[in-house]
């Protein structure tokens, strides 16, 4: 189906792709489109049918990043020395609002890069679990060249990503880059020619929608990405433990151990809008 603001949705065998649909802009964003993708998101975790979700772009490109036209850039002009109340919600950068909604995520989340993409047409994408590339793909993360400054929270991703040599020199320069060079850094995961850049992304979400319990698989997703912020291994264990014990007694796991041992693919009963274990979520979610 179509969505109003520049994007498709569309569902089927438990993977919801999503597709940004802006092609004569080389699919650039704007703040409704920020805002409107974030909807998308909140559909996909409302929605227990799906199991997975893949983000593309129409076209030639995925992203060409923050549409910079006159009367679609977010940009302030306003003089340099003008007070800003720093509380208000206008103040935040609308591609961070994408990542921490796809970091926040209970389903897999897979970017199939299916043509270039520059500034938040990367950034936006670090949250995902998986980034798969056309190999004639190239990227840009060209801040610095604009006067501004890495964004979508890209400052605490890319380096954890990449490393923080590499991250520096991608964001310092602000040089464009091939396809095999992001492969090599390790922001993508596989490289494919652009027609098989989509049907590869989804065999990935074919296999974890059809082999994976789904609650586990949210729980696992953000257990191992909010242990990059955890300054000691205990905290890992606590959660861990937690996690092992609530779901031991699920029916899940039942019905894991029997699929198994009857050779055959396992229908999980347990649903992730109903069948959380009580103790999720467990951080804090006053972080701005």
């Amino acid at each position: 189906m179509t969505d109003p603001e520049h994007f498709r949705f569309d569902v089927a065998d438990g993977v919801a792709i999503i597709t940004i649909d802006r092609a004569d802009r080389l699919n650039a964003f704007t703040r409704p489109m920020a805002k409107h993708l974030v909807a998308l998101f909140d559909r996909v975790d409302r929605d227990d049918a799906v199991r997975a979700v893949i983000l593309t772009g129409e076209g030639r490109a995925f992203c060409a990043g923050a549409d910079l036209s006159p009367g679609q850039s977010s940009l302030s002009s306003a003089a340099p020395n003008d007070p800003v109340d720093w509380s208000d919600p206008a103040t935040r950068d609308f591609g961070g609002l994408i990542t921490l909604r796809i970091y926040d995520c209970l389903k897999p989340v897979i970017v199939a890069f299916n043509g270039s993409a520059a500034g938040m047409g990367v950034t936006m994408a670090l949250a995902a679990d998986f980034r798969l590339a056309s190999e004639e793909a190239k990227f840009a993360l060209p801040f610095v060249r604009r006067g501004i400054v890495p964004e979508s929270a890209s400052s605490w991703f890319l380096p954890r990503i990449v490393g923080i040599a590499q991250a520096l020199e991608w964001t310092l320069t602000g040089a464009t880059f091939p396809a095999q060079e992001a492969l090599r850094a390790g922001l993508v995961r596989s490289l494919h020619p652009p027609e098989g850049v989509l049907p590869a992304a989804l065999a990935l979400a074919q296999q974890i929608a059809t082999h994976s319990a789904p609650v586990s698989v949210a729980l696992t997703r953000q257990m191992l990405w909010r242990s990059l912020g955890m300054a000691h291994p205990m905290e890992a264990h606590r959660i861990e433990s937690r996690g092992i014990h609530a779901r031991a007694r699920a029916a899940d796991v039942r019905e894991g151990v029997a699929s198994f041992l009857e050779k055959r693919a396992p229908t999980f009963p347990d649903r992730v809008m109903e069948d959380m274990p009580s103790f999720f979520p467990w951080w804090d979610e006053a972080v701005y």
